[in-house]
């Protein structure tokens, strides 16, 4: 029962130190916040119900759409709801940014005051935030449901890892700072209040977290390598030149770009030192009398079985946006050789074998620090509880 309490009582710091972080986190300003004073124009956002539409200005050209399309909303909320207003939906003729409503539809409206009337409405987009509400919290129920107490830490994590990337990562690249520095100080930072959340502050988030930045280290340099050998630019990500174009062109977006690669591995990364320094600490649980080589060794043979679908997993992730494109490829009959001398292409080729690089480097070095820290020693002091309900 002792060893046991002790064991809460880590788990336990981690999870005040996680809250903790997330409560300075939620309080600190960004600094541009003052950038949204073109969205605080004193009109209102809300919900709207489509009541019905008018298309007879919209003119079909093919597969698009330009003109415009008057729409019959009913506000669900804000000052005047309940009133009935015709609202304006402009087509750009874009597939990819025009949006175009139906009766019944829910939509997010502008609704614009002029010496506190109303004056005009207009159509944002389709009302979508009441359904990821749901998602997210069906998600969060699922999760502690499944987990209990490792579901609650995890959902943490989930909380921290979005705060950490909104309110530091993102602010700290837009001022300028360099992205390299950022991205791995803030990586490093949730790769060990993650695993600590896992763990607890013991000698497996020790060795788990060694194992883990060692081989983002690794990908670190390797990426900065590749970038520059490869002559990738940081205008191959998405919404790059529309960054530029408002007012930050001053921005290093390769430096942004590298830093994406071991930032987008880390999840990978951590995942299979944690679940190397598990498999290791059970099976000291089991055999105290290992040494910690033999410890070691056993934490090697989990990382061979995790490597051969850890790889798989970052070349899905990574190439499961690029579909419409390897289609537009094959309709067309574009020549291998050109496809793999496409920058997008090679810019996921990178991003997926030199994350692969930095897991077959943290993997084995995870099992010799599993091995070192776990084994050869009185291991009862990290009894794992049995039930996390306590936790």
């Amino acid at each position: 029962m002792k060893l046991k309490s002790v064991k809460i009582r880590k788990t336990w710091a981690s999870v005040l130190v996680c809250i903790l972080l997330i409560a300075v986190l939620i309080f600190i300003p960004t600094g541009f916040e003052e950038a949204g004073a073109a969205y605080r124009d004193g009109g209102e956002r809300v919900a709207a119900k489509v009541i019905s539409v008018d298309n007879s200005t919209v003119v079909n050209t093919g597969l698009v759409q330009a003109g415009e399309q008057s729409c019959e909303v009913t506000l669900l909320a804000g000052s005047h709801k309940g009133e009935t207003w015709w609202a304006t939906n402009k087509l750009s003729g874009s597939l990819e940014q025009d949006k175009i409503y139906e009766e019944g539809d829910r939509a997010l409206v502008l609704v614009s005051f002029n010496e506190g009337e109303v004056s005009s409405v207009s159509m944002i987009d389709h009302y979508r935030l009441d359904l990821e509400i749901v998602l997210l919290a069906a998600f969060f129920l699922f999760l502690i449901l499944f987990a209990r107490g490792t579901g609650l830490r995890a959902i943490l994590s989930f909380v921290l890892s979005v705060l950490a990337i909104w309110k530091v990562l993102v602010p700290c690249c837009l001022k300028g700072m360099d992205p390299i520095l950022v991205g791995g100080a803030i990586t490093a930072l949730l790769t060990f209040m993650i695993i600590a959340l896992v763990f607890g502050f013991d000698r497996r988030t020790l060795a788990a977290v060694t194992g883990a930045l060692s081989g983002l280290v690794l990908t670190c340099m390797l990426g900065i390598l590749c970038t520059d050998t490869f002559r990738i630019q940081g205008a191959v990500m998405s919404f790059s030149e529309t960054l530029l174009y408002s007012g930050y062109e001053n921005l290093d977006l390769t430096r942004i770009f590298m830093a994406s690669i071991f930032v987008g591995s880390s999840g990978a990364m951590m995942d299979l030192t944690v679940d190397i320094t598990a498999a290791v600490n059970e099976v000291v649980q089991k055999r105290p009398d290992l040494s910690r080589w033999e410890a070691a060794r056993s934490g090697m043979h989990v990382g061979q079985a995790a490597m051969g679908t850890m790889t798989t997993t970052l070349l899905l992730a990574y190439s499961g946006g690029y579909i419409a494109l390897l289609m537009v490829f094959m309709a067309q009959g574009t020549p291998i050789i050109n496809i793999l001398n496409y920058k997008y292409v090679t810019s996921e080729i990178i991003h997926t074998l030199v994350g692969s690089f930095g897991l077959v480097l943290a993997a084995p070095l995870t099992a010799l620090t599993s091995g070192w820290f776990l084994a050869g020693r009185n291991v009862q002091t990290d009894v794992p509880v049995e039930n996390d309900e306590e936790i």
